[in-house]
């Protein structure tokens, strides 16, 4: 038999081999445990179950090979909230939790007292749609997404998180556009990463690209979302974007272009990296 603590440390030498954190390993002891009601820190000297032992292990010999931590368990958490994450949705990230922290904060500054219609443009595995309306339940929101198999993803997610949310397939703002369908919040973390840029082989091999890669600058799809943006908003409207940390001058010439008459304002994320847009128009 073996202890948590040693089956903890057992793929350690193979870990700083691949140059990944132990902490990934650690992690994924804790939730395998958690899963079966173990406390790990309470009981790091026991023997460990030996149906954990097996799960951890070939989880392990997955990671070992660049498979990202979240697609072994099948699972992660975004906001506090559970979702399923596999191969047809990338995991959701850190940064995007802050973008849906300042989304939330502008909803209660430009939109009291009232109900606010919100789309969520991309949505993969609806973490963002389903973290806003969990945390605002005035928000009427329809996410869409090109990916069938994205959609299927993101309505299971939104049951598991008795979160209500309108799906829609289509690319990009089409499905708002042939329903005559207009919002007051527009938000999307689309495909920002320049075609050419080198990637880590966890993510360029096991999440999507059609999720990951946005042309040759990264900056496609924002302009196909600026470009028809009018198309789509009410009056009184902010739109909301995650963007890659070295895009800011960029996409604040391209922003200027479509939206002359708007705040347009580059937030930084908690590490201090230009990585969120918001275009404001009350």
């Amino acid at each position: 038999m073996v202890t948590y603590h040693k089956l903890m440390y057992l793929y350690k030498d193979a870990f700083n081999k691949k140059g990944i954190d132990l902490q990934v390993a650690k992690a994924f002891l804790f939730e395998l445990c958690n899963e079966k009601g173990i406390d790990l820190y309470l009981e790091l000297d026991n023997d460990a179950d030996l149906e954990i032992v097996g799960r951890y292990e070939n989880g392990i010999r997955r990671i070992l090979n660049d498979e990202p931590m979240y697609y072994v368990l099948g699972y992660c958490y975004f906001f506090g909230y559970k979702l399923t994450v596999n191969k047809d949705v990338l995991i959701p990230r850190f940064e995007t939790e802050e973008l849906v922290g300042h989304i939330l904060a502008d909803v209660d500054t430009y939109f009291k007292d009232r109900d606010v219609k919100v789309v969520d443009i991309g949505t993969g595995s609806g973490a963002i749609a389903i973290a806003l309306k969990k945390e605002e339940s005035r928000l009427d929101i329809i996410a869409t997404d090109i990916s069938e198999e994205a959609l299927a993803v993101a309505r299971n997610n939104a049951k598991d998180n008795d979160a209500e949310i309108a799906f829609m397939g289509g690319d990009m703002l089409r499905p708002l556009i042939e329903n005559g369908i207009k919002v007051d919040i527009l938000i999307s973390n689309p495909p920002y990463i320049p075609n050419k840029e080198e990637m880590e082989a966890s993510v360029v091999d096991y999440e999507p690209h059609v999720a990951l890669f946005g042309g040759d600058d990264g900056l496609d799809y924002y302009r196909m979302i600026f470009k028809d943006a009018h198309k789509v908003l009410n009056e009184r409207h902010l739109l909301a974007f995650e963007i890659g940390y070295d895009q800011k001058e960029a996409l604040m010439k391209e922003a200027e272009k479509y939206f002359p008459d708007h705040q347009i304002e580059v937030k930084k994320d908690i590490n201090g990296k230009d990585r969120m847009m918001f275009i404001r128009h009350f």
